[in-house]
């Protein structure tokens, strides 16, 4: 009898030894009531790499749902983020709106070289404060809306899951976009110094400031709280970004806008400014931000007599007139600080349509308006191609039949009329 109790207590023993998490020198756990897990001197004394991350350029990637298993009629989701390395062949295409279906083109034909995929934890993890944490992202269903949480590894006791992004809707086919919450990123993982295959999904704050936000749905409206951004075309009004863009006819817009990274706030004060005029240089800082484009690291001479090498957009304003995108005045100046105008920015705007798409015939895929100020203007034919090419030229405030093409550009119709031009021109075919 002796003998059986012995090899009872010696088994209990080896199955608590085998299944009990082993503690280590990477992992860390912050003292009750918040667990802040950390790997960031994986192997322990044994691995001296020194582990980072990359930026990376967000405007190469997506988020898409990643429709796996189904099981009692519950259709169950994993994450799949896909990098288009190059522009040899798009990697996905999107459509619609509330929900946004992702269409992975890379199934299609060979992606190696071309196209980056990620479908597990294998391929991305995610990083708080400058280290990756025992957190997995994971879908939950929630008023009609599939909801990223950051889920605590099962032996983090006492650790709470907090909001990553979310999707506007979910689609028939499974592959839906999802948009991260304010404050997240994709970042690469480095191994000292050399980028690796690993993706960060990357948030500046610790795991207790993540933890500590409301992520609650609002069941009344469906409406993720805690700052999750919910693209243009739900039912619901997107809640805005900044206070002073609350109620601003392009909220939903300037959102997206913010998500997408092209246009930024005012740290100082936490504003948007939606009313305030654009320079001619920053449209140009817009567009070329918005189309994924990297100006040369230093330049010398900006190709303009008025805007000097030094500069903060003598980079921009070069790569933007060597792609054709912006051509001048005609006197080899380029008023880089003067007030542009509406039809100015609909006439950049169609240049990076035309690039965007390869193409220097914009093919129109909706009715287009009938302005009645633009006959004779110099940018009638710009503001009419726009109007039918996704809907990126629109009357003043969106009512009425006149576009006011000399009227100065507002902060919040060129971050509209951006938007309208990236999320379309992904699904339009050029020809």
């Amino acid at each position: 009898m002796k003998s059986l109790q012995f090899t009872l207590a010696a088994l209990a023993t080896a199955a608590i030894a085998i299944s009990a998490p082993v503690a280590t020198a990477q992992t860390t756990i912050e003292a009750a009531p918040k667990a802040t897990p950390t790997l960031s001197a994986q192997n322990g004394a044994q691995n001296k790499q020194a582990i980072g991350a990359q930026e990376v350029d967000m405007s190469r990637f997506i988020l898409s749902t990643n429709p796996t298993s189904n099981f009692g009629g519950r259709q169950r989701y994993g994450l799949m983020i896909i990098e288009q390395k190059t522009n040899a062949q798009p990697c996905y295409s999107t459509s619609g709106s509330a929900p946004t279906q992702v269409n992975p083109l890379l199934s299609t034909f060979d992606f190696s070289g071309i196209c980056g995929r990620a479908t597990d934890t294998n391929g991305y993890a995610i990083r708080a404060a400058g280290e990756q944490i025992r957190y997995d992202p994971v879908f939950e269903e929630e008023d009609g809306v599939l909801v990223l949480y950051a889920k605590p590894s099962r032996f983090l006791r006492g650790a709470e899951k907090f909001v990553i992004g979310q999707t506007d809707g979910i689609s028939p086919t499974g592959y839906t976009q999802v948009f991260l919450k304010p404050g997240w990123r994709l970042t690469r993982k480095t191994v000292d110094g050399s980028p690796k295959g690993l993706m960060y999904l990357t948030n500046d704050l610790t795991v207790a400031e993540l933890s500590g936000q409301d992520v609650a749905i609002d069941p009344g409206t469906g409406t993720p709280g805690g700052g999750v951004v919910t693209p243009p075309g739900g039912g619901t009004p997107a809640p805005a970004s900044f206070p002073d863009a609350q109620g601003d006819i392009y909220a939903s817009e300037i959102n997206r806008a913010v998500q997408l990274g092209f246009i930024s706030g005012f740290a100082e004060d936490n504003t948007f400014r939606p009313q305030s005029s654009l320079t001619r240089e920053q449209i140009v800082s817009i567009v070329v931000e918005g189309l994924g484009i990297t100006p040369d690291a230093s330049v010398t001479s900006s190709g303009f007599s008025d805007v000097t090498a030094s500069r903060w957009s003598a980079a921009k304003i070069k790569k933007a007139q060597e792609l054709g995108l912006v051509t001048g005045d005609g006197n080899g100046t380029f008023r880089p600080a003067d007030q542009v105008t509406r039809a100015e920015l609909i006439a950049i705007m169609n240049k990076a349509a035309q690039y965007k798409n390869g193409t220097t015939t914009l093919v129109s895929n909706q009715p287009g308006g009938a302005f009645t100020d633009i006959q004779g203007h110099w940018a009638q034919s710009a503001i009419a191609d726009l109007s039918g090419f996704c809907g990126v030229a629109t009357p003043l405030n969106e009512t009425g039949s006149s576009f006011y093409p000399d009227q100065a550009a507002k902060r919040n119709y060129a971050a509209a009329a951006m938007v309208r031009l990236i999320d379309c021109s992904q699904t339009t075919t050029a020809q």
